[in-house]
């Protein structure tokens, strides 16, 4: 038997053969949503989004830093508020206690408020932690914050509101003369804790500006790259539709063709 194919085969098969090759790269491009998936796809935008992706990386890298650094600042500055008031009040019961002709009752019920206070400020400063950093606790170090992909880094201080860096260790108020070194101790840890606050306020702010710029380049460099390999899904089905009835019609006319010289052979038996 004449096994011979038709050049009209020929021709269909290896029209058939392109178009189930533009349906596998449409199927492929609707199942991973990329219009760019490697480099055979269009090379110099495959190289230009790998660059992109890096930068990508590293900005999510900084994010996570200054995430990290905004959450300790900001534990920091709300135990520092606190601990302002506590200090504001532990001026009033000191205060209270430089009134002359104070009895020894009245002196020892604010000298023990006086304490208590001053161990609630040891309470506050000492858990006042994120994530393992503390900023206000005593002997507090500062850290160092990665601000770029460059290297930059912000440095952020310790700043040190335990009772002990504050002078209120040895503190009492069940004499005159205790009652006036205390005063003139907490007036001066007033000053201490306020710039205290206003200088890791200021960082809180840096952080803050840093950060919302970050967010910002990470929304603009997810756009751009998004623009150069994402795949429009709509046109992508819309395509998807049109090839596969496109290759039914192929395989239709294959068999036609295939079918054709087998039907003359019929005409002519023996």
């Amino acid at each position: 038997m004449d096994n011979t194919i038709s050049s009209t085969s020929l021709s269909n098969i290896s029209s058939l053969g392109s178009r189930l090759k533009d349906l596998s790269g449409t199927q492929g491009r609707i199942s991973t949503g990329l219009r760019i998936n490697n480099p055979k796809d269009n090379s110099s935008v495959f190289a230009i989004a790998q660059q992109v992706s890096g930068n990508l990386s590293g900005v999510t890298a900084i994010k996570s830093s200054l995430n990290h650094a905004e959450a300790s600042v900001n534990t920091a500055v709300a135990a520092g508020q606190a601990a302002s008031d506590l200090v504001l009040e532990m001026k009033s019961k000191a205060i209270q206690a430089n009134q002359p002709g104070l009895d020894d009752a009245s002196r020892k019920a604010l000298n023990q408020e006086f304490k208590q206070m001053s161990d609630q400020l040891n309470t506050l400063t000492s858990s006042a932690s994120f994530n393992n950093t503390n900023l206000v606790q005593n002997g507090a170090e500062g850290v160092d914050v990665l601000m770029s992909q460059d290297g930059e880094k912000f440095r952020i201080e310790g700043q040190d509101l335990s009772p002990e860096n504050l002078g209120f260790d040895n503190l009492s108020l069940e004499s005159a003369e205790g009652a006036a070194e205390a005063l003139d101790t907490v007036n001066e840890a007033i000053d201490t804790v306020s710039a205290a606050v206003a200088d890791l306020g200021s960082s809180a702010s840096r952080l803050e500006q840093q950060a919302q710029f970050t967010t910002s380049l990470d929304n603009v460099l997810k756009e751009g790259l998004g623009n150069m390999v994402d795949a429009d899904l709509g046109t992508e089905t819309a395509k998807n539709a049109a090839e596969k009835v496109k290759t039914e019609l192929g395989l239709k006319s294959l068999a036609i063709a295939n079918a054709g010289p087998n039907a003359m052979k019929s005409l002519f038996p023996g």
